[in-house]
């Protein structure tokens, strides 16, 4: 394999039978979609994807789709690998057992730039020794097992990813995320880390992603959780929701789009989900709001109108109902401050 030019990043996905096929396209796309991003300003397109395996050819995923490794482990040069990503999948467990792929992942530790996981690949990850007083977290599913088999492992469950290139809050090196979406939350951190918070948050708007979570926040929300019994079509709406806060969300529009009378879909609503609908709409803009004031380049007025509450002191009101703080105290105790570009 030739050398990467050097002012091209090489972010590598290591693929293997019976992975989960997202945990390498959503990374990798956000890496391809960065490079579009910088087209669009005048600059180089600096990210290099590839897709490796034991051997070339193709891979087959978890989903039953085939993807197609461009070269073998063996024939990639570590020392131009800038990123190196280990993805889960049902194949995990087989691979947690490979002793030619722990070793390939301790001599890549030694020499590629940042070594990172993807759901459950943190298990692999940990097999080798590398999470070894590191901090970790994994697919919420697979927290018990890391906490049982790795006792080593400094076990973060409830957070999306451990990257932080200040390694103030995470590891600049070797660094694990949560289950499936987290790993393009991991993504985008590490395109904000390369080029700044406003090429990321470009990235999360062109893949229509509402806002770009840190990596500390919640893997899941307890106040979004909907009740086992809750309607398929109520459901439906309960996913809809989040990625329309901006909107118009009364209880007529909620109604109409659950496809029931404004009365029924009230009491149908506070039935599965123990509260009326403005209150749960009010919960779920104040959790995004939370998210979006981790950004110290975030107004306060910005935040309020992406959040669907107008104005900046429908937001005090509505954190002071829910947290006991205003949206300055809260933007002062836990922003975190900009990144420079590279």
């Amino acid at each position: 394999m030739s050398k990467p030019a050097s002012d091209t990043r090489l972010m590598v996905c290591y693929a293997y039978d019976n992975v989960m096929s997202l945990d390498i396209v959503g990374p990798l796309q956000v890496f391809a979609t960065a490079n579009d991003e910088l087209a669009l300003l005048g600059r180089v397109e600096s990210y290099e994807c590839m897709v490796v395996a034991d051997q070339a050819g193709p891979i087959k995923t978890s989903s039953c789709i085939r993807l197609h490794a461009d070269v073998a482990r063996s024939d990639v040069s570590l020392k131009d690998i800038d990123t190196l990503f280990v993805p889960g999948g049902d194949g995990m467990p087989t691979l947690r057992k490979d002793v030619g792929l722990r070793q390939w992942l301790q001599d890549a530790e030694k020499k590629v730039t940042r070594l990172g996981s993807i759901c459950s690949g943190a298990l692999i990850l940990a097999e080798a020794g590398l999470l070894d007083g590191r901090m970790a977290t994994t697919h919420w599913s697979r927290c018990d097992e890391m906490a049982r088999d790795f006792p080593a492992v400094h076990l973060m469950g409830d957070r999306l990813h451990s990257y932080d290139p200040t390694g103030l809050d995470g590891d600049p090196h070797v660094f694990t995320s949560a289950g499936v979406t987290a790993g393009i939350d991991l993504a985008l951190a590490i395109v904000e880390a390369d080029f700044g918070r406003t090429l990321a948050l470009s990235v999360a708007r062109r893949l229509v992603m509402f806002l770009k979570r840190p990596g500390g926040q919640a893997q899941f929300s307890s106040y979004l959780i909907p009740d086992k019994g809750v309607t398929s079509r109520l459901a439906s709406l309960l996913d809809w929701v989040p990625g329309n806060l901006d909107q118009n969300l009364s209880l007529d529009v909620l109604a109409d789009r659950a496809g029931m009378t404004p009365r029924t879909f009230s009491r149908v609503f506070t039935r599965d989900m123990g509260m009326s609908p403005a209150r749960y709409i009010e919960r779920v803009r104040v959790e995004a709001a939370r998210a979006l004031l981790q950004d110290d380049t975030m107004a306060i007025s910005t935040v309020a109108t992406l959040c669907g509450f107008r104005h900046p002191e429908t937001l005090r009101r509505a954190f002071q109902r829910h947290l006991s703080v205003s949206p300055q105290e809260y933007a002062e105790r836990f922003a975190r401050k900009s990144l420079t570009p590279v």
